[in-house]
């Protein structure tokens, strides 16, 4: 009985190494693409912006300027 009892303590044990590991990849997964981005986002958030713009005053907008 305690042999069972010490086989399903090591389980519990290994499980949370597991999910340590598991965790700790996806925390590296985020960091390492949230780095990447960070060097594309500026970018992608001035072209975004300048679209913006050109839509609006394609359509005659005044941009709240009277």
């Amino acid at each position: 009985m305690e042999r069972i009892k010490r086989l399903f303590r090591n389980r519990k044990g290994q499980n949370t190494v597991e999910y340590l590991l598991m965790l700790a990849v996806v925390v590296g997964v985020v960091l390492i693409a949230g780095i990447a981005l960070k060097k594309y986002m500026p970018n992608l958030f001035n072209s975004i912006s300048s679209m913006i713009s050109s839509a609006a005053s394609s359509l005659g907008a005044s941009g709240g300027n009277q």
